[in-house]
């Protein structure tokens, strides 16, 4: 039997075959029902860390999305018709990505290529495939960005999606459908499709559940009866009779329903007591009988008396039990039983490796959980990342879907980028990508993190230009991305590159890194500091102005260096007596007591002696955190950048004011701010056009303001106009500009406080 119909699509390496359906569209994306020979993600060389902080799943066909804690929706997979709701593009993606516009999501449901939410308000949002109308917004006309359902702006509690089409579950108990109806699976006695709502007739008590497969659909009303219309070819009404064009009684059901879930050709509910009983096709095992017959009455599932949720897939089913593990039977083909074989099976099996879950999704192929701490994991047919692990080969049992760890170790922020490195040593960036600098392989903005390709095993440490990153790894190498107009990838070449290439020319004892606007220096275990990028103004202190394409020493500083920092034109170091520093000082950034054009060699900053700990450079300006928690700034100040109450360009050092010695960390690698970590909090000052300070009271501030609400930070980053913090359990929040997605929450407009970026 051919189980996808006149319709079946095979993924033949690069080549789609894409033939017409019976309903007269183009079913894109489908799969015949035997092996996948191609596959349209490339899979990375490394895993990243594991998304965490899910409520629930919606899978569709080839997608996945999942609700989050926040209320924000992370979709990732297939994407031909913009059924990931990115809003910018229709490819895949093998990582979670955020769905646009939406917040405080209550609910989500995934067709086979469309996706439906509730807002917080009960109206419904639909985005993805709508040549059937299935988004419900009027038209025929594909989004890959969520639109508004015509007349279902409140009232909504529920939503179930099928192949084609969706239908909501009101407050009142009534069902309202829209969509392909060639089969009658919009329940309003007509065949005719609708491209907005249409009510469910003849349904004669109110709707408690709702739930659609391939082309029908079913609901539990009051009093736990089952009611079923659209397609019966298979049995999946739960009656005898050719398809139902209003609703049927499901006859024989051994009890009162309380949750029901619909696969392409069947239907299974789960009763009080626990039980399942399942109806239609059976030609896999998906009823759970022991028997491969399909049937047009329930029948009981075997040896599952303790369900507490179901999810029916494609040609497979799930249950999750009252002690949270997860059973599955019918077809294994791909993995989506999740038990390490192809088998099919008739009757339940546990699957392996998923314990403590809490929610359960199938797909037509595939199937996740989401685990007690809200980590999801997946299994089954991979080959458009549906399984969000950032491979794509199928997998026989669970794998972590992708995203940023709450445990994150290192922050760094760019021009309008930001990236973190996590505890496993992976690394993960969001924002501005003009230049290739998040590192993913692609130019596209990301508003949420992704995995930056080709690393060629742990990172140690991170450092951030204005549009270029680079990385030290634990063998000793360094590796950049992003913009290379002046050299600063230190690759001898002056092309961009959107994924991680090697430095050239530098021994394997690097100690640290530090990136200026366009340029880049490494600190080596000897003390010495090469630089490389631009050099205009004398910022790679080699005393020239010369432009260098791979590393060059900066003299005179062999064996007494402890740490370097690099702002948009000018380096600073930390020596054994104090700090010295190069490049440009026409703001007196060089803390000389001059504004002399600029030094293309080290210069000595007055009044600063061996009580430096750490050094930051930013804009025109610089600060250093002195051993009992002060700081000290100098350079530009036309923002209270210097954070010593005035406006006044400072050409030495002077203090921070309002710290009372308790500063912990300072970073000012921005345009016009800086910030500090203050006993285990952030203070900011300067400018705050955008937010970057984190308060909403004050357009710029002389001295330091403490932000509201944060508390265990360890490290603060400082981009030109946002501000990322990282606490000590790994946890990573933003604010300020965002028009890049630069602070990371996947939503659109500047953050004048902390938002947490999404895993």
């Amino acid at each position: 039997m051919n189980r996808l119909g006149a319709g079946a699509v095979l993924a033949l390496g690069a080549l789609l075959l894409v033939a017409p359906t019976a309903q007269g569209r183009l079913a894109l994306g489908m799969r015949a029902s035997g092996a996948i020979y191609g596959s349209r993600v490339a899979a990375p060389s490394q895993q990243a860390a594991s998304l965490s902080g899910a409520q629930t799943l919606a899978l569709g066909g080839y997608h996945t999305c999942a609700l989050m804690e926040a209320g924000e929706i992370l979709c990732w997979g297939y994407n031909i018709h913009g059924q990931l709701g990115d809003g910018e593009t229709i490819s895949d993606r093998a990582r979670p990505g955020r769905v646009v516009q939406l917040r405080d999501v209550r609910a989500a449901a995934s067709g086979w290529f469309h996706t439906c939410a509730i807002t917080q308000t009960g109206g419904v949002q639909c985005w993805g495939n709508n040549l059937d109308g299935q988004l419900g917004n009027g038209g025929r006309i594909s989004s890959n960005a969520p639109v508004a359902v015509l007349g279902l702006d409140g009232g909504v509690r529920a939503l179930a999606a099928g192949a084609y089409h969706t239908c909501a579950l009101m407050e009142d108990g009534a069902i309202k459908c829209w969509g392909a109806n060639s089969s009658g699976q919009l329940g309003n006695a007509t065949t005719d499709s609708s491209d907005r709502p249409v009510e469910v007739s003849q349904l004669r008590q109110p709707a408690q559940a709702i739930t659609s497969g391939e082309l029908h659909t079913c609901a539990v009303v009051q009093g736990g009866e089952v009611w079923c219309w659209g397609s019966n070819d298979a049995g999946q009404l739960g009656s005898d009779g050719e398809e139902s064009l209003t609703p049927v009684k499901v006859v024989g059901l051994s009890g009162a329903a309380r949750a029901i879930s619909a696969g392409a050709r069947h239907t299974c509910a789960l009763l009080d007591r626990g039980a399942v009983q399942c109806w239609g096709n059976n030609a896999n095992g998906q009823l759970g009988n022991g028997e491969t017959e399909s049937s047009s009455r329930p029948v009981t599932v075997q040896g599952l008396s303790n369900a507490r949720a179901i999810a029916a897939g494609g040609y497979h089913t799930c249950a999750l039990t009252a002690n949270n593990d997860v059973r599955c039977w019918g077809a294994n083909n791909l993995g989506q039983i999740g038990d390490r074989t192809t088998d099919d099976r008739t009757v339940p099996v546990v699957v392996q490796d998923v314990s403590n879950a809490r929610a359960i999704g199938a797909g037509l192929y595939h199937t996740c959980a989401v685990a007690q701490r809200g980590e999801i994991r997946c299994w089954g047919l991979n080959d458009t990342g549906q399984l969000g692990n950032g491979e794509a080969a199928k997998a026989l049992d669970p794998v972590n879907v992708s995203g940023l760890t709450s445990a994150a170790r290192a922050l760094a922020a760019g021009s309008e980028h930001t990236c973190a490195l996590a505890a496993d040593g992976g690394m993960r960036c969001w924002g501005a990508n003009l230049f290739g600098q998040l590192g993913d392989g692609s130019q596209q903005n990301r508003a949420t993190p992704v995995a930056v390709s080709g690393l060629s095993g742990r990172a140690r440490a991170i450092v951030a230009g204005d549009n270029h990153t680079c990385a030290l790894m634990e063998g000793g190498d360094v590796l950049c991305w992003g913009q290379n107009q002046s050299g600063q990838l230190g690759n001898n070449s002056t092309d961009s590159a959107r994924t991680p290439e090697r430095v050239l020319n530098l021994s394997r004892d690097v100690q640290s890194l530090a990136a200026g606007g366009q340029h880049t220096c490494a600190l080596t275990a000897a003390g010495g500091v090469l630089c490389w990028g631009s050099n205009r103004y004398g910022q790679l202190g080699d005393g020239t102005t010369t432009d260098r394409l791979v590393p060059s020493s900066v003299p005179g500083l062999t064996g007494s260096v402890r740490a370097v920092a690099a702002g948009a034109s000018h380096t600073c170091a930390l020596v054994t007596n104090g700090v010295r520093c190069w490049g440009s000082n026409i703001f007196a950034q060089l803390g000389n007591g001059h504004t002399d054009g600029f030094s293309p060699t080290p210069v000595d900053v007055i009044g600063l002696g061996a009580d430096v700990q750490a050094l930051s450079a930013g804009d025109g300006y610089t600060c250093a955190l002195l051993r009992g928690g002060s700081l000290r700034c100098w350079g530009l100040n036309e923002f209270g950048q210097l954070g010593d109450g005035t406006l006044l360009m400072r050409l030495a050092p002077v203090q921070v004011r309002r710290l009372s010695g308790s500063a912990q960390a300072v970073s000012a690698s921005g345009a016009r701010h800086a910030c500090a970590v203050v006993s285990g909090g952030v203070a900011c000052w300067g400018s705050n056009n955008e937010g970057q300070l984190g308060v909403r009271r004050v357009a710029q501030s002389s001295t330091p303001v403490l932000i509201a609400g944060l508390s265990n930070v360890q490290s603060v980053a400082v981009g030109q106009y946002h501000t990322c913090a990282l606490t000590r359990t790994g946890g990573v929040q933003c604010w300020g500009l965002n028009g890049s997605g630069q602070v990371g929450n996947g939503a659109p407009g500047y953050r004048a406080q902390p938002v947490s970026v999404i895993r």
